[in-house]
């Protein structure tokens, strides 16, 4: 679903306090073998249009954070583990507004209503495709976006970026018995079936990769993952952080612990509000995210991907 685009930039080097929810690269997650597997980004390869034009200059948005009591949050509720929806309310869940009887439950949700109580508002939910996240937060339609983007220059330009709430990379996967395995360097998968995800960041990056047989990418990740368990393939691109659950579900996984990593492949997960907002509204939210612990945001994912719908 997200898209590639250009490398996110440090916070030092934006103009605006700073993400990134693809498909890790963007994506929306689809269900295998009892299980959902990321489809590129995303969070980080994201989509390229979804930066909005430049906001208005009255920003009239930038004032209405939450002012009625309620938090409105962009996402596109299928976009597992970082966001889905569901039919029942739980304590991990918050309601849609825009689709009655609905909620919303993943990885940006548990974020957003932590950032919700900071503010004491009641998070909703507001289903939006990607794409259109930041012109509905402009035109005041939602107050805030969670949803598995990253900030880059072109989004920093039409929104304020908070810190990284979780941040994922891409790495390979083989077989345990694959002569692969043991890699630590580009140079050592020459002569490899390298496979990745259709217009995502897990295609792009094989690129760097020199001397190998760069497939046609897979639609999917759960194609991806079935070429390796066939053996179409060798080598996979994955996301990092859900490497504990695939190897959890295909025990003759490996991850290949590579030294030689890929450049501008790190996909963090920012929220956006309204460029120009008042600066102690993105303090708070970033005390919130700072607040999370390293360890806190891994089970966090962790209890994603295990509650996430097959």
């Amino acid at each position: 679903m997200k898209k590639t685009t250009p490398t996110a930039l440090p916070l030092s080097n934006l103009a605006c306090s700073r993400r990134s929810f693809l498909k890790l690269s963007g994506i929306s997650a689809v269900g295998m073998g009892g299980m959902m597997f990321l489809s590129g980004c995303g969070p980080a390869a994201q989509e390229t249009d979804d930066a909005g034009s430049a906001p208005a200059e009255d920003a009239a948005a930038a004032t209405s954070f939450g002012e009625d009591g309620v938090l409105r949050v962009g996402m596109e509720a299928a976009y597992a583990p970082y966001n889905w929806q569901v039919s029942e309310a739980s304590e991990f869940t918050i309601p849609i507004e825009n689709a009655a009887g609905s909620y919303a439950d993943g990885y940006d949700v548990q974020v957003a209503k932590l950032i919700a109580e900071e503010f004491e508002l009641d998070p909703v939910a507001v289903k939006l495709d990607f794409s259109g996240l930041i012109d509905a937060l402009n035109s005041g339609q939602i107050d805030i976006i969670c949803a598995g983007m990253s900030v880059d220059p072109d989004r920093a330009k039409s929104a304020d970026f908070s810190n990284s709430y979780i941040d994922d990379d891409i790495v390979m996967i083989t077989t345990e018995d694959s002569p692969y395995a043991s890699a630590t360097t580009f140079a050592d998968l020459a002569g490899a079936a390298v496979l990745g995800q259709a217009a995502t960041m897990y295609d792009t990056v094989i690129d760097q990769i020199p001397d190998i047989d760069h497939m046609t990418p897979a639609e999917t990740v759960p194609l991806v993952i079935e070429n390796l368990a066939n053996g179409r393939c060798d080598i996979i691109t994955y996301s990092m952080l859900s490497v504990p659950k695939l190897i959890e579900q295909y025990p003759n996984f490996v991850e290949i612990p590579m030294e030689e990593k890929f450049e501008g492949s790190v996909m963090p997960d920012n929220a956006a509000i309204v460029r120009g907002s008042d600066a102690e509204i993105m303090e708070r939210i970033n005390a919130v995210i700072d607040g999370i612990g390293e360890d806190e945001r891994q089970d966090m994912w962790n209890a994603c991907m295990d509650r996430q719908p097959a």
